[in-house]
């Protein structure tokens, strides 16, 4: 007879619920979305403050009982007030967008009302307006709760504005609200925005972390950008944290996953010449740097890398080269005091010089370094620029290339972006 015990009855499967962590919606001030009318003066500020305080109060109330929420003649007042500002054309159009609440509180819909509301936000951002920027995108976001898009928009600003705790709760919200909606772009790019947040903070086995689960839902859902972005952030922890083979393996990754005509190929070309400069790679560097420079828009970015190929090519002795560095990073004198990374590129070309043995030009490029970098607390460069200037008033060379060659997997690859970068600016 069998004596073995009845089977067990089988548990029935626990249906797990990706939790949603609520977010900071705003910070420190006391009257909610006071911020804009700090940074923004006048009518126009007064117009996008209160455009947010009725999507907000709008988004906060149950949709059945929106019907009556504004005053009679609400909507008129604002178009009214809209006229009177005299917004930028695209501005004016986003805040109509959102003034649907007003006209029509009921019948507003959570797309059309988010969708203006990052429109408003998108045109702060790119003016530079921060604090009003993530307020507008915040309102985008309490309009559609559930769109784990707009929540990540409001981490990416919120990161960018400095404000990390509030940054680092919307990012969160958006990992669950993707997970929950199975919007998996937003899902990776939000472990992405967490890995950049945490890398800001020096945080690097954190960030690492958060960059591999981002990369992880990247490749298992065949978002080939965001593997790229993935592999291009893990390079550039591996640059403070891995042996040179590993940053260098995950250089190559990016390059592959981000393929020859990606838009942030340049970028990914000049972080990886950046970190071959550093390990006293220059001859690879140099010829990464000069293909990079005809792709760069920005005058920061421009000033920066023209430092960057007078570093390399005065380690390496190309005398012309470096002359023509100086020229660019020098003719763009008027612009010093507005770019951040002017401070940087002076440094770079002090470098170049020293290693020429053209002292002068060394402490003269060190020295402008030195009173740009004190006036923005650039702290880093004050402190290297002491370095070159003791190096040039003694004069002795601070830095020779490499003694062995280049390895043979770094002259491939800095071939490979060389082609692609000399290739797309030929379309």
């Amino acid at each position: 007879m069998d004596a073995s015990p009845p089977p067990r009855p089988r548990k029935p499967r626990r249906r797990w619920r990706w939790h949603v962590p609520p977010a900071l919606v705003h910070g420190g001030e006391s009257l909610e979305g006071a911020q804009v009318l700090d940074e923004v003066q006048g009518p126009l500020g007064l117009l996008l403050w209160e455009t947010y305080r009725d999507v907000a109060l709008w988004a906060a109330t149950d949709p059945e009982l929106r019907e009556g929420l504004f005053a009679a003649g609400a909507a008129a007042a604002r178009r009214a007030a809209m006229d009177a500002a005299g917004a930028d054309p695209a501005l004016e159009r986003a805040l109509r967008g959102a003034a649907v609440v007003l006209a029509d509180p009921a019948g507003a819909q959570e797309q059309e009302v988010m969708a203006a509301c990052r429109q408003a936000a998108d045109w702060a951002e790119q003016r530079g307006l921060l604090a009003t920027a993530v307020t507008l995108a915040t309102a985008a976001a309490l309009a559609s709760p559930a769109h784990a898009g707009a929540a990540f928009r409001v981490g990416q600003i919120a990161r960018r504005k400095g404000e990390g705790a509030r940054a680092e709760t919307w990012f969160r919200r958006a990992v669950g609200l993707g997970r929950q909606a199975k919007d998996w772009l937003s899902y990776s790019e939000a472990f992405l925005g967490l890995g950049n947040l945490y890398k800001q903070r020096g945080n690097y086995p954190a960030a690492r972390r958060f960059h591999i689960r981002g990369l992880r839902a990247a490749r298992r859902h065949a978002l080939r950008d965001v593997q790229g972005r993935a592999l291009h952030d893990l390079f550039t922890i591996a640059v403070e944290t891995s042996p040179p083979a590993e940053a260098e393996e995950l250089a190559r990754l990016a390059f592959r996953a981000y393929g020859p005509r990606h838009p942030k190929l340049p970028v990914l070309a000049h972080d990886v010449a950046y970190f071959w400069m550093s390990q006293g790679r220059f001859e690879p560097a140099l010829e990464v740097f000069r293909a990079v420079l005809p792709h760069l828009h920005d005058t920061g970015e421009r000033i920066l890398c023209a430092g960057n190929v007078g570093r390399a090519a005065g380690a390496v002795g190309n005398r012309a080269v470096f002359d023509e560095a100086w020229e660019q990073v020098w003719g763009a004198q008027g612009e010093w005091e507005k770019q951040a990374l002017a401070p940087q590129a002076l440094l770079e070309l002090a470098h170049g010089a020293s290693s020429l043995r053209d002292w002068a030009r060394a402490e003269r490029a060190a020295e402008t370094a030195r009173e740009l970098g004190q006036r923005r607390g650039s702290g880093q460069v004050v402190i290297e620029t002491d370095a070159v200037l003791d190096a040039a008033r003694r004069k002795r060379g601070l830095e020779q290339p490499a003694a062995s060659a280049a390895a043979e997997d770094t002259q491939d690859l800095a071939a490979d972006f060389v082609r692609s970068l000399r290739t797309a600016g030929s379309r």
